[in-house]
């Protein structure tokens, strides 16, 4: 990935760069109604914001812990709309549940949409954990991790490979090929484990994306993460992205408080806690403002006033 312009643009060692899920909106755990989504994504495009994050998510389920339906639309048909209102932010699925698509056709779209977005598109995968999905697919939950690893290696090789000789449970290439071929190879991000070893993330991602945790125990994970690709890759860069949930409080100086997966606080307390992140090896955030108390409009244009830049000047302090 070193001449990949959009992967470079975003992940550098020891510094961060910050993202905003869709969809852009203070819903809380209701179904979002996507107002303004264009406008938003141009507002954070414009305010130095990194990249767009789409979930792969089919069916509501009130059961889920998390009952919202991601940005409602399929998740990259809709990053397809977004990146054609936008110029140059990065466009991220967070992540592709390749238990639940067909390899071949992931292949096809995500060639596609590489080929329509040069370089923007940053392809998180996953395993997947959303039971009522996989059911209304037909697709047995219990077998996700073979599943992944088969979807995953014809993936690979119908993207990259030209005529490619493929016979496996997924289907059959013979003197066949899958167009277009993507203009740059894809950046590929594992998401969790994957219902994989350690290992196998470190030695076939391109990137990890781990859960939200406190500084000092996702340290832990970094460290492990980078020792074990480092194994694989040696001195090749591996960033490491997290979620995290935040509600920016009015008052600048409001202290750093929990709420579940992430923090609240004024811009101070978020500025401080990030830097903690960064200096931990986290090279970037994907914001959640679902829980957000204030309109989004708002949080954005404080991040692009104060947040990001203290950010940048860390960076390259």
């Amino acid at each position: 990935m070193k001449e990949h312009k959009g992967f470079n643009s975003m992940f550098q060692k020891r510094k961060l760069t910050l993202g905003l899920n869709i969809p852009i909106e203070a819903h809380g755990k209701e179904v979002p109604i996507l107002d303004r989504q264009v406008e938003r994504a141009q507002l954070a495009e414009e305010a130095g914001f990194s990249c767009l994050w789409f979930q792969d998510v089919v069916l509501e389920d009130p059961t889920f812990e998390d009952p919202a339906t991601g940005q409602i639309f399929d998740s990259l048909i809709y990053l397809t709309y977004l990146g054609a209102h936008t110029k140059s932010i990065n466009l991220g699925t967070a992540a592709v549940v390749t238990p639940l698509r067909h390899p071949l056709r992931l292949a096809k779209e995500a060639a596609s949409i590489e080929r329509l977005f040069p370089e923007r598109l940053m392809l998180g995968i996953s395993s997947g954990d959303r039971r009522k999905d996989f059911e209304g697919l037909n697709v047995p939950i219990m077998e996700r991790g073979r599943l992944f690893r088969e979807s995953f290696d014809f993936f690979k090789r119908a993207i990259s490979e030209e005529y490619p000789a493929l016979d496996s449970s997924m289907g059959k290439l013979d003197k066949s090929n899958l167009v277009p071929k993507p203009s740059s190879p894809i950046p590929l991000l594992m998401t969790g484990y994957c219902q994989q070893t350690f290992d196998w993330i470190a030695e076939n991602g391109d990137g990890w994306m781990f859960y939200p945790q406190a500084p000092e125990k996702q340290k832990e994970m970094i460290a492990s993460y980078r020792e074990k690709a480092a194994e694989v890759h040696g001195d090749e860069f591996h960033p490491f992205i997290m979620p995290l949930p935040v509600q920016l409080e009015e008052n600048e100086d409001a202290p750093l408080s929990k709420i579940p997966a992430g923090y609240r606080g004024g811009r101070k307390a978020i500025i401080d806690i990030l830097k903690e992140y960064r200096e931990i090896g986290v090279n970037h955030i994907m914001f959640n403002l679902s829980k957000s108390e204030r309109p989004v409009e708002e949080v954005i244009h404080e991040f692009k006033e104060y947040i990001i830049p203290a950010i940048e000047e860390e960076n390259f302090s």
